[in-house]
């Protein structure tokens, strides 16, 4: 049984969800003098698949206070590999090709990395109530918006805030509740996915790599942790995953199989988690924002995670977004303007990873990825991309341009036929 709230909370800003996003927005809100709460429906640490960060995130990590902490739970990522499924060789793009000043990411396991991000916002002064689901969100013109809450023990609670950041990920609170997100027809993709221990990783500075392998349907991840566990998943169209007959785990390690590369570095590999699955992968809202709303992260749109972006995205929307917040509650009759640019700016980097994200399971993209020329610095240019510089202007106007003159060419020669 419920019980009834009591009389109601205020705070200036209130934030659906503990993730990364969530975590970065309220910590930096906090520092610029808000009353902040943030809600998450979780009690941390909890287990979460996304564990491959960018070189890009490395600047916010400073900013938060975070680098060093991060550092000392993570495993040295220099980059990523693509092999094809029958190949005992892969393709090595290295961060320090597109940029020697960030020649380096991080892996992490999810729970400790959120866990960590959660912690530093609480320090820094948000107001953290785990284990708390929202149940409603009620907005009404020239009042201040009402959040309505449950905990884990059954215990109701109403907040009223004069703005709400909706940093619930993949839940996609608001846009689920308002009706606004929209399935991603062009990239209709499903995900399966755990943790593996014994998995066989590439020698020296490459063993901390994120390794992509292509395959019949679709494409696999391995990334290596500092427990000594392995992420391992597979992304594949919603119709390879309905002709699932077997339990989860049966049915990645038989898709596995699939797969001689990656079988190959799995031949001794054992599971060690439960085996997840995620289907209608890929879609977006409407719009980001309303009067005293704001989605950042995958609570606003999730196109793959085949670059690792998930967590770029999410922290560097929360970035941008939290000084968008801040103004529209100093000025508040330039909400819509700060609100607007915002969106367009986060839009225009979706639109950037997108075309590559749509287009990755065609030869043509296989054939560019595994080829070694490289005109016009096009390498560096998508490496560059690749490592989530997607937001500023391109210091090489002709790389990516050229980039996909050579796809849509190769493409008309290999008839757009998927990946054999």
């Amino acid at each position: 049984m419920t019980a009834r709230p009591s009389t109601p909370e205020r705070c200036d800003i209130l934030v659906i969800g503990g993730g990364p996003g969530g975590s970065t927005i309220s910590a930096l809100l906090s520092e610029m003098g808000w009353n902040v709460v943030l809600i998450d429906k979780d009690r941390h640490p909890r287990f979460h698949i996304g564990e491959s960060l960018l070189p890009r995130n490395l600047p916010i990590f400073a900013k938060l206070g975070v680098l060093d902490q991060v550092a000392r739970m993570a495993v040295v990522k220099h980059g990523a590999d693509i092999a094809l499924a029958s190949s005992r060789t892969y393709r090595k793009f290295t961060f320090a090709e597109a940029d020697p000043a960030q020649p380096n990411a991080f892996q992490v396991k999810r729970a400790d990395f959120d866990a960590l991000l959660l912690r530093n916002s609480a320090a820094k002064g948000t107001r953290v109530l785990q284990g708390t689901r929202v149940t409603g969100v009620t907005f009404n013109a020239g009042e201040k918006v009402r959040v309505d809450a449950v905990d884990d023990k059954g215990q109701a609670s109403t907040w009223q805030a004069n703005f709400v950041v909706d940093a619930s990920g993949r839940e996609a609170f608001l846009a689920n509740r308002m009706k606004l997100k929209e399935r991603d027809p062009r990239h209709n993709s499903a995900a399966v996915f755990g943790h593996f221990r014994g998995v066989r990783r590439h020698d020296g500075d490459d063993a901390g790599n994120t390794s992509v392998i292509w395959f019949n349907h679709g494409w696999f991840w391995t990334i290596p942790l500092a427990d000594g566990n392995d992420s391992v998943g597979v992304v594949c169209s919603a119709d390879y995953l309905r002709t699932r007959k077997v339990p989860l785990d049966r049915f990645l390690t038989d898709t596995i199989a699939k797969c001689p590369h990656l079988a190959r570095r799995m031949k001794d590999a054992t599971l060690a988690s439960d085996v997840f699955a995620a289907g209608n992968y890929s879609y977006k809202a409407s719009t980001m924002y309303g009067d005293q709303f704001l989605l950042i992260g995958d609570a606003y749109a999730f196109i793959d995670p085949i670059f690792s972006t998930g967590v770029y995205l999410a922290m560097e929307s929360a970035i941008r977004g939290a000084d968008v917040v801040d103004a529209c509650l100093r000025h508040p009759s330039d909400r819509i303007d700060h609100l607007a640019l915002h969106a367009r700016t986060m839009e225009r980097g979706l639109q950037r990873l997108a075309w590559f994200i749509y287009r990755f399971n065609h030869c043509a993209m296989q054939d560019l990825f595994m080829s070694s020329a490289n005109p016009f610095n096009m390498r560096r240019a998508v490496i560059s991309l690749l490592a989530g510089d997607v937001f500023r202007e391109r210091p090489n106007l002709f790389a990516v341009p050229a980039f996909k003159i050579a796809y849509y060419g190769l493409n008309l020669i290999r008839r757009n036929r998927l990946v054999p």
